[in-house]
């Protein structure tokens, strides 16, 4: 497996969220490194989307900041989150492609928006994008007009058009047949591994989990914040918490031994 580097690319430190009364995150801190794919897990409700929204600037915390290139983005200005979602790619849970776009519009949208490239040029990375996630040709197709899986697929696309530092998936396999689900972690896999991008995914797919994640960050509904951090190896072999072995523990596909590497 390639190497990740060590240093981080986004630190959270202490980052507690309220929803009036309610504490959803408790002091939360952890790193996401270079090149990674770190994987967040736990629970219905433990706050694994609310911590990915904080990480792309859509939720405020309460306090705490969340470093992006040394750089707060819950205190940043206007200009300095638009400098910083350029660097940033996002796949909601679901796909969150405009219906009234055609495949080429969705994908050009940020390249529209963020640069002052040519028509022509925004044509030719749309042709680059669909082509790595197995899409060429659906250019002038409707999202209406795509299965499950290949509005995910197109969802990436557009998530990768300006190549951006780090990309966010919000559950990438839900919804999907467990093949499709497959070729999408083997999507992710090849993408990172080809392009180094650092990948922060959220996650309950056991197989998907243990084939994806150099790296897991398990949260837990009560506690309200990470009661676990490491390889899915090392959780699912090494952990005494009767909540992470509960969670890794669980029946696994015989194919699990095509875990991916996890030697350092």
């Amino acid at each position: 497996m390639r190497s990740t580097q060590n240093e981080p690319i986004i630190v959270v430190e202490k980052a507690t969220v309220r929803f009036g009364s309610n504490t959803v995150l408790q002091d939360v801190s952890f790193q996401v490194r270079k090149g990674e794919i770190l994987v967040i897990v736990g629970e219905s409700g433990c706050g694994k989307t609310t911590l990915l929204k904080v990480m792309i600037g859509l939720q405020k915390t309460t306090s705490g900041r969340v470093l992006f290139g040394g750089m707060d983005i819950m205190a940043a200005e206007e200009r300095e989150l638009n400098d910083f979602r350029q660097n940033i790619g996002v796949l909601f849970q679901s796909s969150a492609l405009f219906s009234s776009m055609t495949i080429r519009e969705n994908i050009a949208l940020p390249l529209t928006e963020y640069t002052n490239l040519d028509a022509a040029t925004i044509d030719l990375i749309v042709k680059m994008k669909l082509g790595m996630v197995n899409l060429a040709g659906y250019e002038n197709h409707n999202p209406s007009e795509l299965s499950g899986g290949m509005k995910k697929r197109a969802g990436i696309a557009r998530a990768m058009a300006l190549d951006p530092l780090v990309l966010f998936f919000d559950e990438l396999s839900a919804g999907l047949d467990p093949i499709t689900a497959v070729e999408l972690d083997d999507l992710i896999i090849k993408t990172n591994e080809a392009l180094g991008t650092t990948m922060v995914v959220v996650s309950h797919e056991l197989q998907s989990i243990c084939k994806i994640a150099d790296r897991v960050i398990m949260l837990d509904k009560k506690s309200k914040g990470i009661i676990a951090e490491g390889t899915p190896e090392d959780l699912r072999e090494k952990s005494t918490d009767p909540r992470v072995k509960s969670f890794f523990l669980r029946q696994a596909p015989e194919n699990s031994n095509q875990d991916r590497s996890y030697v350092r």
